[in-house]
Protein backbone atom coordinates (compact mmCIF):
# COMPACT_ATOMS: atom_id res chain seq x y z
CA UNK A 1 0.00 0.00 0.00
CA UNK A 2 0.82 3.37 -0.86
CA UNK A 3 0.63 6.75 0.60
CA UNK A 4 -0.33 8.56 4.05
CA UNK A 5 -3.91 6.65 3.32
CA UNK A 6 -2.84 3.05 4.29
CA UNK A 7 -6.30 1.97 3.11
CA UNK A 8 -5.35 3.47 -0.41
CA UNK A 9 -5.79 1.05 -3.29
CA UNK A 10 -3.23 0.54 -5.95
CA UNK A 11 -2.31 -1.95 -8.68
CA UNK A 12 1.62 -1.51 -9.25
CA UNK A 13 2.67 -4.55 -10.61
CA UNK A 14 5.54 -6.03 -12.91
CA UNK A 15 6.99 -8.90 -13.85
CA UNK A 16 10.62 -7.37 -14.19
CA UNK A 17 13.32 -7.52 -11.54
CA UNK A 18 15.08 -3.88 -11.32
CA UNK A 19 17.96 -5.62 -9.71
CA UNK A 20 18.68 -8.21 -13.02
CA UNK A 21 17.63 -5.73 -16.05
CA UNK A 22 17.96 -7.38 -19.81
CA UNK A 23 18.15 -5.36 -22.48
CA UNK A 24 17.26 -6.84 -26.03
CA UNK A 25 19.79 -6.82 -28.58
CA UNK A 26 17.87 -4.88 -31.10
CA UNK A 27 18.43 -2.17 -34.03
CA UNK A 28 16.37 0.72 -31.60
CA UNK A 29 18.47 -0.14 -28.54
CA UNK A 30 21.58 -0.61 -29.95
CA UNK A 31 21.45 2.11 -33.32
CA UNK A 32 23.31 5.49 -33.36
CA UNK A 33 20.76 6.60 -36.03
CA UNK A 34 17.99 8.15 -35.50
CA UNK A 35 15.38 7.07 -38.10
CA UNK A 36 15.89 3.39 -36.57
CA UNK A 37 16.32 4.26 -32.94
CA UNK A 38 12.53 5.60 -33.35
CA UNK A 39 10.96 2.93 -35.78
CA UNK A 40 8.18 1.15 -33.75
CA UNK A 41 8.72 -2.18 -31.84
CA UNK A 42 7.31 -5.05 -30.44
CA UNK A 43 8.42 -4.85 -26.82
CA UNK A 44 7.84 -7.78 -24.56
CA UNK A 45 5.65 -6.29 -22.21
CA UNK A 46 1.91 -7.81 -23.42
CA UNK A 47 -0.11 -4.12 -23.09
CA UNK A 48 -3.83 -4.88 -22.60
CA UNK A 49 -5.58 -1.61 -24.26
CA UNK A 50 -8.34 -1.72 -21.70
CA UNK A 51 -6.36 -1.19 -18.61
CA UNK A 52 -4.74 2.13 -19.91
CA UNK A 53 -5.41 5.35 -20.98
CA UNK A 54 -5.20 6.63 -24.52
CA UNK A 55 -1.21 7.30 -25.25
CA UNK A 56 -1.48 11.40 -25.08
CA UNK A 57 -5.24 11.50 -24.08
CA UNK A 58 -5.70 12.62 -20.36
CA UNK A 59 -5.33 9.42 -18.08
CA UNK A 60 -8.74 9.49 -17.45
CA UNK A 61 -9.42 8.58 -21.34
CA UNK A 62 -10.73 5.28 -22.62
CA UNK A 63 -13.12 4.60 -19.21
CA UNK A 64 -10.00 4.61 -16.86
CA UNK A 65 -11.93 7.00 -14.28
CA UNK A 66 -14.69 4.07 -14.14
CA UNK A 67 -12.78 1.18 -14.05
CA UNK A 68 -12.60 -0.85 -11.21
CA UNK A 69 -8.98 -0.39 -10.44
CA UNK A 70 -9.50 3.40 -9.99
CA UNK A 71 -12.38 3.30 -8.53
CA UNK A 72 -10.63 0.94 -6.14
CA UNK A 73 -8.34 3.97 -5.85
CA UNK A 74 -10.38 6.94 -5.45
CA UNK A 75 -13.14 5.69 -3.33
CA UNK A 76 -9.80 5.04 -0.51
CA UNK A 77 -8.99 8.07 0.06
CA UNK A 78 -11.03 10.99 1.77
CA UNK A 79 -11.99 13.59 -0.63
CA UNK A 80 -13.40 15.41 2.36
CA UNK A 81 -9.86 16.42 3.47
CA UNK A 82 -9.03 17.82 -0.38
CA UNK A 83 -8.20 21.57 -0.23
CA UNK A 84 -11.12 23.82 -1.84
CA UNK A 85 -9.44 24.99 -4.23
CA UNK A 86 -10.25 26.80 -7.98
CA UNK A 87 -9.56 24.72 -10.74
CA UNK A 88 -8.09 26.71 -12.86
CA UNK A 89 -8.56 27.58 -16.78
CA UNK A 90 -6.50 28.52 -19.51
CA UNK A 91 -6.73 31.79 -21.18
CA UNK A 92 -7.24 32.78 -24.87
CA UNK A 93 -3.17 33.15 -25.27
CA UNK A 94 -2.99 29.63 -24.13
CA UNK A 95 -1.14 30.10 -20.90
CA UNK A 96 -2.68 29.66 -17.80
CA UNK A 97 -5.62 32.74 -16.83
CA UNK A 98 -4.10 34.40 -13.48
CA UNK A 99 -6.48 37.29 -13.68
CA UNK A 100 -8.15 37.94 -9.79
CA UNK A 101 -5.87 35.58 -8.10
CA UNK A 102 -4.42 37.29 -4.92
CA UNK A 103 -0.85 36.50 -5.78
CA UNK A 104 0.08 39.11 -2.36
CA UNK A 105 -1.91 35.99 0.06
CA UNK A 106 -1.16 33.06 -1.95
CA UNK A 107 -3.58 31.12 -0.38
CA UNK A 108 -3.11 27.74 -1.93
CA UNK A 109 0.39 27.99 -2.70
CA UNK A 110 0.10 28.05 -6.47
CA UNK A 111 3.44 27.88 -8.40
CA UNK A 112 2.70 29.39 -11.38
CA UNK A 113 1.50 32.47 -9.85
CA UNK A 114 4.18 33.04 -7.09
CA UNK A 115 6.73 30.23 -7.56
CA UNK A 116 5.74 29.29 -4.16
CA UNK A 117 7.18 25.66 -2.71
CA UNK A 118 6.24 25.49 0.78
CA UNK A 119 2.39 24.59 1.18
CA UNK A 120 -0.04 26.43 2.71
CA UNK A 121 -2.11 23.58 3.61
CA UNK A 122 -0.82 20.80 6.39
CA UNK A 123 -0.25 17.55 6.18
CA UNK A 124 1.03 18.08 2.03
CA UNK A 125 4.53 17.21 1.12
CA UNK A 126 6.45 19.97 0.44
CA UNK A 127 8.22 20.53 -2.88
CA UNK A 128 11.97 20.03 -3.26
CA UNK A 129 13.80 23.21 -5.22
CA UNK A 130 17.15 22.81 -5.27
CA UNK A 131 20.37 20.98 -3.62
CA UNK A 132 20.95 21.57 0.11
CA UNK A 133 24.66 20.67 -0.91
CA UNK A 134 27.18 23.08 -1.66
CA UNK A 135 28.64 24.01 -5.59
CA UNK A 136 26.44 21.49 -6.86
CA UNK A 137 24.69 21.01 -9.85
CA UNK A 138 21.53 18.86 -9.56
CA UNK A 139 21.08 17.19 -13.15
CA UNK A 140 17.29 16.63 -14.25
CA UNK A 141 15.74 15.94 -17.32
CA UNK A 142 12.60 16.22 -18.62
CA UNK A 143 9.88 14.80 -20.98
CA UNK A 144 11.56 11.02 -21.71
CA UNK A 145 12.26 8.39 -22.36
CA UNK A 146 12.96 10.08 -26.17
CA UNK A 147 13.21 7.07 -28.36
CA UNK A 148 16.40 8.52 -30.12
CA UNK A 149 18.44 8.94 -27.09
CA UNK A 150 20.75 6.21 -27.12
CA UNK A 151 23.83 8.51 -27.85
CA UNK A 152 22.75 10.29 -25.12
CA UNK A 153 22.29 7.90 -22.67
CA UNK A 154 25.99 6.13 -23.91
CA UNK A 155 27.97 9.71 -23.43
CA UNK A 156 26.25 9.80 -19.66
CA UNK A 157 27.11 6.06 -18.74
CA UNK A 158 30.73 6.58 -20.18
CA UNK A 159 30.86 9.64 -17.70
CA UNK A 160 29.69 7.80 -14.91
CA UNK A 161 27.06 10.64 -14.75
CA UNK A 162 23.67 9.54 -13.19
CA UNK A 163 20.69 11.88 -13.63
CA UNK A 164 17.24 11.88 -12.26
CA UNK A 165 14.83 11.60 -15.30
CA UNK A 166 11.23 12.56 -15.69
CA UNK A 167 9.35 10.20 -17.57
CA UNK A 168 6.01 11.22 -19.16
CA UNK A 169 4.17 8.10 -19.18
CA UNK A 170 2.86 8.00 -22.96
CA UNK A 171 6.28 7.95 -23.38
CA UNK A 172 7.03 4.97 -21.16
CA UNK A 173 4.01 3.14 -23.07
CA UNK A 174 5.32 3.96 -26.61
CA UNK A 175 9.27 3.62 -25.96
CA UNK A 176 9.68 0.56 -22.82
CA UNK A 177 12.93 -0.44 -23.42
CA UNK A 178 14.03 3.48 -23.14
CA UNK A 179 13.06 3.51 -19.67
CA UNK A 180 14.70 0.45 -18.77
CA UNK A 181 17.51 1.59 -20.29
CA UNK A 182 17.25 4.68 -17.49
CA UNK A 183 16.78 1.92 -14.83
CA UNK A 184 19.56 -0.24 -16.18
CA UNK A 185 21.96 3.11 -16.08
CA UNK A 186 21.14 3.56 -12.12
CA UNK A 187 19.88 6.96 -13.27
CA UNK A 188 16.64 8.36 -11.07
CA UNK A 189 13.42 7.55 -12.47
CA UNK A 190 10.15 9.59 -11.88
CA UNK A 191 7.06 10.68 -12.64
CA UNK A 192 5.92 13.89 -15.37
CA UNK A 193 2.00 12.80 -15.53
CA UNK A 194 0.69 10.62 -17.97
CA UNK A 195 0.05 13.14 -20.48
CA UNK A 196 2.05 16.29 -19.64
CA UNK A 197 -1.18 18.29 -19.30
CA UNK A 198 -1.22 21.46 -16.35
CA UNK A 199 -2.37 20.08 -13.68
CA UNK A 200 -4.07 22.76 -11.44
CA UNK A 201 -6.79 23.10 -14.95
CA UNK A 202 -7.47 19.19 -14.13
CA UNK A 203 -10.59 17.16 -11.83
CA UNK A 204 -9.48 15.70 -8.49
CA UNK A 205 -10.03 12.49 -10.90
CA UNK A 206 -7.97 13.78 -13.59
CA UNK A 207 -4.91 14.56 -11.45
CA UNK A 208 -5.20 11.29 -9.75
CA UNK A 209 -5.22 9.55 -12.84
CA UNK A 210 -2.91 11.12 -14.40
CA UNK A 211 -0.14 10.38 -11.55
CA UNK A 212 -1.42 6.96 -10.60
CA UNK A 213 -0.61 5.95 -14.40
CA UNK A 214 2.23 7.16 -15.05
CA UNK A 215 3.60 5.30 -11.55
CA UNK A 216 1.72 2.10 -13.11
CA UNK A 217 3.73 2.47 -16.59
CA UNK A 218 6.92 2.49 -14.67
CA UNK A 219 6.04 -0.16 -12.23
CA UNK A 220 5.07 -2.24 -14.98
CA UNK A 221 8.25 -1.91 -17.53
CA UNK A 222 11.14 -1.20 -15.12
CA UNK A 223 9.84 -2.85 -11.59
CA UNK A 224 9.79 0.35 -9.45
CA UNK A 225 7.34 2.65 -8.31
CA UNK A 226 8.66 6.42 -8.12
CA UNK A 227 8.00 8.41 -4.99
CA UNK A 228 9.11 11.85 -6.68
CA UNK A 229 7.59 13.98 -9.78
CA UNK A 230 7.48 16.68 -11.63
CA UNK A 231 4.46 18.42 -13.40
CA UNK A 232 4.32 19.94 -17.01
CA UNK A 233 5.58 23.50 -16.41
CA UNK A 234 5.54 23.79 -13.06
CA UNK A 235 1.96 23.99 -12.60
CA UNK A 236 1.07 22.51 -8.63
CA UNK A 237 -0.94 24.03 -6.34
CA UNK A 238 -2.30 22.49 -2.81
CA UNK A 239 -4.75 20.60 -4.35
CA UNK A 240 -2.61 18.83 -6.75
CA UNK A 241 -0.12 18.73 -3.99
CA UNK A 242 -2.77 16.83 -1.55
CA UNK A 243 -3.48 14.39 -4.21
CA UNK A 244 0.31 13.73 -4.81
CA UNK A 245 0.42 13.23 -1.01
CA UNK A 246 -1.93 10.96 -1.11
CA UNK A 247 -0.21 8.29 -3.20
CA UNK A 248 2.77 9.45 -1.15
CA UNK A 249 4.92 11.29 -3.77
CA UNK A 250 6.51 14.68 -3.86
CA UNK A 251 7.03 17.38 -6.40
CA UNK A 252 11.01 18.15 -7.31
CA UNK A 253 10.87 21.59 -9.17
CA UNK A 254 14.06 23.05 -10.52
CA UNK A 255 16.10 26.57 -9.28
CA UNK A 256 17.28 27.04 -12.78
CA UNK A 257 16.00 26.73 -16.19
CA UNK A 258 17.95 26.29 -19.43
CA UNK A 259 14.89 27.18 -21.69
CA UNK A 260 16.18 24.65 -23.89
CA UNK A 261 13.26 23.13 -25.06
CA UNK A 262 12.15 26.63 -26.65
CA UNK A 263 15.41 27.27 -28.90
CA UNK A 264 13.63 27.81 -32.49
CA UNK A 265 10.66 26.98 -31.90
CA UNK A 266 9.44 30.21 -29.03
CA UNK A 267 9.37 33.74 -30.44
CA UNK A 268 12.92 35.30 -28.73
CA UNK A 269 14.34 31.91 -27.94
CA UNK A 270 17.35 30.64 -29.89
CA UNK A 271 20.07 28.21 -29.70
CA UNK A 272 22.20 30.91 -28.55
CA UNK A 273 19.57 32.40 -25.84
CA UNK A 274 19.91 28.92 -24.58
CA UNK A 275 23.74 28.37 -24.89
CA UNK A 276 24.16 32.02 -22.89
CA UNK A 277 21.58 30.50 -20.29
CA UNK A 278 24.24 27.65 -19.80
CA UNK A 279 27.17 29.87 -19.87
CA UNK A 280 25.39 31.94 -17.11
CA UNK A 281 24.58 29.09 -15.05
CA UNK A 282 27.92 27.54 -15.06
CA UNK A 283 29.36 31.05 -14.32
CA UNK A 284 27.45 30.87 -10.84
CA UNK A 285 29.39 27.81 -9.80
CA UNK A 286 32.60 29.52 -9.72
CA UNK A 287 31.28 33.00 -8.50
CA UNK A 288 29.75 32.35 -5.22
CA UNK A 289 26.28 31.89 -5.92
CA UNK A 290 25.89 28.43 -4.55
CA UNK A 291 28.46 29.10 -2.05
CA UNK A 292 26.14 27.49 0.60
CA UNK A 293 23.97 25.44 -1.11
CA UNK A 294 23.47 24.39 -4.92
CA UNK A 295 20.89 24.19 -7.74
CA UNK A 296 18.39 21.61 -9.15
CA UNK A 297 18.39 22.55 -13.11
CA UNK A 298 15.57 21.87 -15.78
CA UNK A 299 16.50 20.49 -18.74
CA UNK A 300 15.11 18.03 -21.37
CA UNK A 301 15.41 14.52 -22.87
CA UNK A 302 12.56 15.71 -25.37
CA UNK A 303 14.76 15.85 -28.45
CA UNK A 304 18.68 15.58 -29.87
CA UNK A 305 18.92 19.35 -29.97
CA UNK A 306 17.91 19.90 -26.06
CA UNK A 307 20.19 16.55 -25.14
CA UNK A 308 23.13 17.99 -27.49
CA UNK A 309 22.94 21.69 -25.50
CA UNK A 310 24.15 19.58 -21.88
CA UNK A 311 26.61 17.17 -24.18
CA UNK A 312 28.34 20.56 -25.12
CA UNK A 313 28.77 22.42 -21.84
CA UNK A 314 28.79 18.97 -19.84
CA UNK A 315 32.80 19.32 -19.56
CA UNK A 316 32.47 23.14 -18.35
CA UNK A 317 29.59 22.55 -15.88
CA UNK A 318 32.54 19.54 -14.40
CA UNK A 319 35.09 22.21 -14.16
CA UNK A 320 32.64 24.86 -12.48
CA UNK A 321 30.91 22.88 -9.92
CA UNK A 322 32.49 20.74 -7.48
CA UNK A 323 30.12 17.88 -7.57
CA UNK A 324 27.18 17.08 -10.67
CA UNK A 325 24.78 14.63 -9.37
CA UNK A 326 21.18 13.30 -9.82
CA UNK A 327 18.36 15.11 -7.44
CA UNK A 328 17.57 12.15 -5.64
CA UNK A 329 21.48 11.73 -4.61
CA UNK A 330 22.01 15.61 -3.70
CA UNK A 331 18.70 15.45 -1.58
CA UNK A 332 20.26 12.20 0.38
CA UNK A 333 17.46 10.24 -0.37
CA UNK A 334 18.44 7.04 -0.34
CA UNK A 335 15.11 4.84 -1.33
CA UNK A 336 13.93 6.97 -3.95
CA UNK A 337 11.09 4.54 -5.06
CA UNK A 338 8.58 2.38 -3.40
CA UNK A 339 10.70 -0.92 -3.40
CA UNK A 340 13.36 -1.20 -1.26
CA UNK A 341 15.36 -3.28 -3.55
CA UNK A 342 17.20 -0.60 -5.25
CA UNK A 343 19.03 1.75 -2.64
CA UNK A 344 21.22 4.98 -3.99
CA UNK A 345 24.12 6.20 -2.15
CA UNK A 346 23.74 8.99 0.21
CA UNK A 347 25.53 12.38 -1.40
CA UNK A 348 28.88 11.52 0.68
CA UNK A 349 28.92 8.28 -0.89
CA UNK A 350 28.15 8.95 -4.40
CA UNK A 351 30.85 12.66 -4.64
CA UNK A 352 33.49 10.07 -2.49
CA UNK A 353 33.06 7.60 -5.18
CA UNK A 354 32.98 4.77 -3.01
CA UNK A 355 29.64 3.89 -3.66
CA UNK A 356 27.17 3.53 -6.58
CA UNK A 357 23.51 2.64 -6.97
CA UNK A 358 22.62 -0.79 -5.76
CA UNK A 359 20.08 -3.14 -4.85
CA UNK A 360 19.92 -4.87 -0.99
CA UNK A 361 22.44 -7.29 -1.57
CA UNK A 362 24.69 -4.82 -3.21
CA UNK A 363 24.51 -5.70 -6.98
CA UNK A 364 24.37 -2.76 -9.18
CA UNK A 365 21.10 -3.21 -11.13
CA UNK A 366 21.84 -3.77 -14.84
CA UNK A 367 24.65 -5.74 -14.14
CA UNK A 368 23.94 -8.60 -16.63
CA UNK A 369 21.94 -8.06 -19.66
CA UNK A 370 22.90 -6.47 -23.16
CA UNK A 371 23.93 -3.18 -23.09
CA UNK A 372 23.32 -0.57 -25.61
CA UNK A 373 26.65 1.22 -25.27
CA UNK A 374 28.89 2.05 -27.90
CA UNK A 375 31.96 3.20 -26.82
CA UNK A 376 33.35 6.21 -28.64
CA UNK A 377 30.53 6.95 -31.01
CA UNK A 378 28.39 8.16 -28.69
CA UNK A 379 29.29 11.90 -29.12
CA UNK A 380 29.38 11.80 -32.72
CA UNK A 381 26.18 11.11 -32.93
CA UNK A 382 23.99 13.61 -30.87
CA UNK A 383 21.86 14.90 -34.01
CA UNK A 384 20.30 18.16 -33.68
CA UNK A 385 16.95 16.77 -35.75
CA UNK A 386 13.57 18.42 -35.60
CA UNK A 387 12.02 15.78 -33.38
CA UNK A 388 10.14 17.67 -31.54
CA UNK A 389 7.30 16.06 -29.31
CA UNK A 390 5.68 19.13 -28.34
CA UNK A 391 3.48 18.58 -31.14
CA UNK A 392 2.01 15.81 -29.34
CA UNK A 393 1.28 18.26 -25.99
CA UNK A 394 -0.98 20.77 -27.68
CA UNK A 395 -1.12 24.24 -27.35
CA UNK A 396 0.99 24.83 -24.40
CA UNK A 397 4.77 24.77 -23.75
CA UNK A 398 6.57 22.29 -22.97
CA UNK A 399 8.70 22.02 -19.27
Amino acid sequence: MLGVNASAVTNYTSSVDPTTVEMPDIPQTTSLDTATQCQYYQSKFVVKQDEWPTIWGIATSNGMNTSQEFQNLYNSIDWSKVPNVPIRTIGANGGLDLVGYDTTNDPYCWWSATQCVTPKTEGINPDIRNCPEPETWGLTFDDGPNCSHNAFYDYLEENKQRASMFYVGSNVMNWPYGALRGLKDGHHLASHTWSHKMMTTLTNQEVLAELYYTSKAIKFVTGVTPLYWRPALGDLDDRVRWIATQLNMTAMLWNLDTNDWAAGSTPGVTVDTVNQKYESYIQMGTNGTFATSGNIVLTHEINNMTMDFFVKHYPEIKKAYKHVVDAATCMNITHPYVESTITFPTFDQSVNQNASTATGSGVVPGASGTTSTNAGASVRSLLNGPLFIAALFGLLALV
